[in-house]
Parts: C-alpha cells; structure tokens; sequence
C-alpha cells in the first residue's frame, strides 16, 4: 500500500467530498438515470452512439473504460429493443459500426433534455460570475484528471479576482517591453488605469474578462463606463504563447456583447499604429479609425489611434 501524508489523506477526502456532492447535484443515485428506464451506464452508452458516426463497439469500450464483455451484453440489450443497430464496417469485415435506430434516438431525446435541464437548473441558481468561475473550475479538473484534448488548446474566460491586477499590470510591463521596446512608463499608466478601475467598479456597466488556460492567465480586456452612452475598451492582451487560439476576437466579442447589453450607445478605445494583431480585431468586430495623433510616450515616438464602434 501507498505511504500517504496526513496533508495528502485529506486532499483524498476534499476529492471523495466532491465527488458526493456532484454525484448528487446531478442525479447519477436515484432509480433509473434522470428519471428514466436506463442506468447511467446505458445512458452513456447511449450518448456516446448518438453523438458520434461510425463509432464501433473497441471505440465505445475505450471512450467510457467499459469491460468488453459488459457493453457487448449491452448493445445485445439495446438491438433487441430496436434501439441500436450495426452496419458491417466496408473497409474491415470484422467491425461493425453503431448507430441509434429512429427508435432510439426518439427515446434517448427525453433523456438529453432533462441532462440539459438539471444542469441548467444548477446553474440558474449561481450569478453569471459565479457560472464563470464554476466552469473554469471544471475545465481545470477536466484539464488535469482527463485524457489530452486532440486537435485543440483550450481557454476559458472569467472575471477578474484578487491577484489579477497585479498579473495585468506586470504583463503590460513584460509584453509591450520585450516586443515593442517601450519602457516602464506603460506599466506605470496600467496601474494607474487598474486601480482606477478597482476603486471605482461598477459591476451593471464594467466588467473585466480575464483568459486563462492550463490554470494560468493568459489574457485580459476591461470594458469601463466613459460615460452615460459610452464604453470604453482597454488594457486588450494576449500573451505570446497563446496566441492563434482565438482569444483576442472572443475577449473583443465579449467586450461588444457585454456593452449592448449594459446600454451603451458606442465603444471607443484608444491604441496606437504598430499593434496590428489588436487592430486587426477592431476592424473585424466593426470599429472605425477616427483620429490619429503622435506622441513620445513609453519611450518611443508612436502614432496613436482613437478607434469606434456605433452599437
């Protein structure tokens, strides 16, 4: 038997405690799954069959770490009832590929609206910040505990919490010295545009999105009150090394979704010439150049752009 630690032990049991709760929350204990005639590994099985083509039974048994054995007698189950059926494989004679009937997805359809209710009631009952922090959390589990995700980096958005400003303010300091040569006076003005935003928060008309990835931020964007009918976008950043996963355009997209929603009129913002990756996003959400003016801030002489949405 493994040598544990007492620290180690109680990891353990915060883990099991999870698992009771979220096991209950979801409804995974009571008779039938959801309500239904099916256990919860039937359901699985279900699900994993409709949503996915040309799965075999190997590519089922390896997706849900099922016995062979157990899932043939199963699918044996679900033929029988008219809800499965096979189709001998054209390339290999010796695999078959699975599908639901019209039967079966009829009948599996109750079970997947009530996996969406549940989960949507479990959610309603948080503050949309709250629904943010939850599902990074489970993506993190995800992210740790799950197999590699194929194909694809993953990212989540959130709201700011404590710890973040710093994080902004040094990124500011790092990013825009190492790619662009500025000096320390933008990590300077970062912190002033920071604690501004901390002192005079207004969670109805501003909001702060941080990206993280792996467990680490990687990105950031604020949208702040200019004004009764305006907002203002600030402090847009993506690191290097997350780049290309489509990060910049979604913290852009938030930044317009979240400023129709909270009843501004336009978004303006402020940047300068030599960013083109930024600027590239503020054409393609729509914004317009509307000023141009020159400045030698940050050490470097820099062509700076007032850009516009209309909502």
């Amino acid at each position: 038997m493994t040598t544990t630690t007492p620290e180690f032990d109680a990891r353990i049991a915060a883990a099991r405690r999870f698992n009771r709760l979220y096991t209950r929350e979801i409804g995974v204990l009571r008779k039938g799954y959801l309500g239904s005639p099916f256990s919860l590994a039937e359901a699985r099985v279900l699900y994993e069959i409709g949503q996915r083509d040309g799965l075999t039974a190997s590519d089922v048994a390896r997706a849900l770490d099922l016995d062979a054995g157990y899932l043939s007698r199963l699918l044996s189950a679900f033929e029988k009832r008219g809800l499965v059926s096979r189709t001998v494989s054209k390339t290999d004679a010796r695999q078959s590929h699975l599908a639901l009937t019209a039967r079966g997805k009829k009948t599996f359809a109750p079970l997947e609206r009530a996996s969406q209710e549940i989960v949507g009631k479990m959610l309603g009952k948080l503050r949309a910040p709250d629904q943010q922090r939850l599902i990074a959390a489970m993506d993190t589990i995800e992210q740790l505990i799950g197999p590699p995700r194929a194909g694809r980096q993953s990212y989540v958005l959130r709201p700011h919490r404590a710890g973040d400003m710093g994080w902004i303010v040094g990124r500011h300091g790092t990013v825009y010295g190492e790619e662009y040569g500025w000096d320390e006076t933008i990590e300077a003005l970062t912190a002033e545009i920071c604690a501004t935003f901390i002192r005079n928060f207004d969670p109805k008309r501003e909001r702060c999105w941080i990206a993280e990835r792996d467990g680490e931020n990687v990105g950031c964007v604020f949208i702040v009150k200019e004004d009764d009918t305006t907002a203002r976008l600030r402090l847009l950043l993506v690191d290097k090394n997350a780049r290309g996963l489509g990060i910049g355009a979604r913290l852009v997209d938030e930044c317009v979704r979240f400023s129709r929603q909270a009843g501004y009129r336009r978004i303006t913002l402020w940047t300068h010439r030599v960013l083109g990756g930024a600027r590239k996003l503020y054409v393609n959400a729509g914004f317009k150049l509307t000023r141009e003016w020159t400045h030698d801030d940050f050490g470097k002489t820099l062509v700076a752009e007032t850009w516009d949405l209309e909502l």
